[in-house]
């Protein structure tokens, strides 16, 4: 399946933008100057996503989405210069599905779109390659990982610790075992290099570290929910 985004931005260099960071994700992309035209393009064409702003000449966003909504469920994410919660709960209310802040960071936005797009489509190719556990989600193709759809920076070895964990969840692992299988049977580092990853990983993962449990006189393991 080609996910197509209808990227509907007056502001000409920010739309630009968006529309490079989407191309270079892969993402086929459609442009809209305002609702009017925002309208016409969805109306001939198929779009999978839309980005779609709220202060617009002509339609603004709220109008757009409304008008979206009564044909169809594809997800919205909605762009502003405000942040007052009222605008956001208005946004909700007409049926957006997410929701940023300008000025925000293109690469959060691509993430927000990636996670809209994996629970809209869960069939969708570009899901072959990631893989989901309580909200984290880690692409083993780009090294992406997100928390809720928010991208978080891991160096090379916690990278690889998470994405071991993952792939052994509900598993107790050693020290012993996840040093030679992280950092290969030829380190001869301390065990401590283990907790001490381990440690700067939990703190990468915020309010999701609970997943990494510690199992006493044994070693770690990934919590699977019951």
């Amino acid at each position: 399946m080609e996910e197509s985004i209808l990227i509907v931005e007056d502001e000409e260099r920010m739309r630009k933008l968006i529309d490079a960071y989407l191309k270079k994700e892969g993402y086929k992309t459609f442009e809209a100057k305002d609702g009017v035209e925002a309208v016409k393009i969805f109306d001939s064409n198929k779009v999978t996503l839309i980005i779609l702003d709220i202060m617009m000449p002509v339609m603004d966003g709220f109008n757009v989405c409304k008008y979206i909504r009564k044909n169809s469920n594809v997800p919205i994410i909605m762009l502003t210069a405000k942040s007052e919660e009222e605008d956001k709960l208005l946004g909700y209310e007409f049926g957006a599905d997410d929701y940023i802040t300008k000025p925000f960071s293109p690469k959060v936005l691509v993430a927000k779109v990636k996670a809209l797009l994996k629970r809209y489509y869960p069939d969708a190719s570009l899901n072959n390659t990631s893989m989901n556990f309580d909200g984290v989600n880690i692409n083993e193709l780009s090294h992406e990982v997100t928390i809720n759809g928010t991208e978080i920076y891991l160096s090379p070895k916690e990278y690889d610790l998470l994405l071991y964990f993952i792939k052994n969840k509900g598993i107790v692992l050693s020290r012993n075992k996840i040093l030679d299988s992280v950092w290969g049977m030829d380190y001869y580092g301390d065990l401590r290099t283990v907790d001490t990853h381990i440690k700067r990983l939990r703190e990468k993962l915020i309010d999701k570290a609970y997943l990494i449990a510690t199992v006493r006189g044994s070693g770690y393991k990934l919590e699977v929910k019951k």
